[in-house]
């Protein structure tokens, strides 16, 4: 029995385990949870992305520890090397021989190298926080020459100067960048980074052909939810996709053919009872005129109400397809028959609507306030992509543990199981249906009123 329990149990999704695991506090959990992305496409492309730079970030890492920096080290190495072997010479060696010297350096080891007069390096140059060149060939010239000296890594990009203070002057040396730095470092990040972007390019071409198929169901499935045409939803992409979206194209046959199969069958009980109203009508206009065959007539009229409302509860009204509406001319439409209703829509506002099915949802609504209070007023608003309708009354209202209850089929209120003043119980049922049909909404709440205020909320 555990083990049946356990495998019903819903898993938590795999990121939220690994945050769990990591043992983020709450707080910092559900703030990273609300950055994340919700869209498929959005979360895919981080699976791609995120564990690409993660692997560049560490690749790149290890490139310049390992090989910037020690091929950096080792050509300042053999640079300030190069100088204290020049230093030495020209102390040690006699005058006449410093100008071969100078010489010899300039054109094997450097590109330009000289005695200047004067005993003082200038000041020092503001040093740059990454200057890895800077760091390491200073420290690797205060090893090999031992002297003092002055460097200057910034006013070139393509030379370093540097100055020593020897015994016989200031020795001011001038090489190349690339002599003492591994100046050709970035053209391997510069291919890493490239790469990476066109493999990421090529990736994403790959992944949104993959996630259109899913968008292209869920759409579908939105429309068909709000009873509008499907349209030429052709079943593509993973084999995975496929079986999804073949069984939502069964699965719309099914319901479109149970639609059918339930409305001829009302047809016919329809077709059936109003033959036989008409002949129970046809006898009792026979009858002579009494209290007894006022009451028969009564009869048939409520029974002949009563099937109406069936009929529009069963009813469907996916022939009848959705167009731009005025919904200040369809709510007018819809409380022509209540004078006393008041009336207040937002100017301008359109809709796309099944239009005849909203009438009715209105004149449902309209008139279900009209019987039980004696202020209605009609306000239509729109915002955030929904159309909100607002039937207000002063009426006794219903109860806030009732107000689920009455969208039941059949459901009566104790105070309307009187049929002299209640009705069939489908009034609040039918503009649901009508509502959901159309992928909106009907609530209940309080009004402004005092009374109740039923609110019908449509998608723009």
């Amino acid at each position: 029995m555990t083990v049946a329990l356990d495998e019903q149990r819903p898993r938590r999704p795999l990121w939220r385990r690994i945050l769990r695991w990591i043992g983020l506090p709450p707080p910092m959990e559900r703030w990273l949870r609300r950055r994340l992305p919700r869209r498929l496409f959005a979360r895919s492309i981080l699976i791609i992305v995120v564990p690409m730079i993660v692997l560049q970030s560490v690749v790149a890492f290890v490139f310049l520890d390992r090989h910037w920096e020690n091929m950096t080290t080792r050509l300042s190495v053999a640079t300030a090397s190069e100088i204290a072997t020049i230093v030495d010479l020209l102390e040690t060696l006699p005058a006449d021989a410093r100008p071969q010297i100078l010489a010899a350096a300039s054109n094997n080891l450097f590109s330009d190298i000289s005695l200047l007069d004067g005993d003082r390096l200038p000041a020092p140059h503001r040093k740059l926080f990454f200057s890895l060149l800077d760091r390491t060939l200073s420290r690797q010239i205060s090893i090999a020459v031992g002297r003092p000296f002055w460097i200057d890594t910034v006013e070139s990009t393509r030379f370093v100067e540097i100055r020593i203070k020897t015994k016989v002057g200031i020795l001011q040396i001038i090489t190349r960048r690339s002599h003492t730095y591994a100046s050709n470092a970035h053209i391997t990040l510069v291919w890493m980074v490239g790469t990476s972007l066109v493999l990421i390019a090529v990736a994403l071409l790959f992944l949104k052909g993959q996630v259109r198929p899913i968008q292209e169901l869920a759409a579908a499935a939105e429309r068909f939810g709000r009873g509008r045409p499907v349209g030429h939803f052709r079943p593509h992409g993973a084999i995975e996709v496929r079986q999804a979206a073949w069984a939502f194209l069964e699965m719309r046959r099914r319901i479109e053919r149970q639609i059918e199969q339930r409305t001829a069958m009302l047809a016919g009980v329809s077709h059936d009872l109003r033959t036989m109203l008409t002949r129970f009508r046809l006898e009792v206009a026979l009858l002579p005129e009494t209290e007894d065959t006022a009451a028969l007539v009564a009869d048939v009229d409520e029974m002949q109400a009563m099937l109406e409302d069936y009929l529009t509860f069963a009813r469907t009204d996916t022939d009848e397809h959705a167009d731009n509406v005025v919904v200040r001319d369809l709510v007018t439409e819809a409380v022509r028959g209540y004078p006393m209703v008041s009336v207040r829509v937002e100017p301008g506002l359109t809709a796309n609507l099944r239009p005849n099915a909203t009438r009715r949802l209105v004149t449902n609504l309209v008139a279900n306030a009209t019987t039980h209070a004696e202020t209605v007023g009609v306000e239509a608003t729109g915002g955030d992509g929904r159309l909100l309708i607002h039937v207000d009354d002063d009426g006794p209202g219903i109860p806030d543990e009732e107000r689920h209850a009455v969208f039941q089929p059949f459901y009566r209120l104790d105070s309307a199981r009187n049929r002299d003043h209640g009705g069939t119980g489908l009034g609040l049922t039918i503009a649901r249906d009508i509502a959901r049909r159309q992928g909106g909404e009907v609530t209940l709440s309080t009004s402004p009123l005092g009374g109740l205020r039923a609110t019908i909320r449509l998608p723009l």
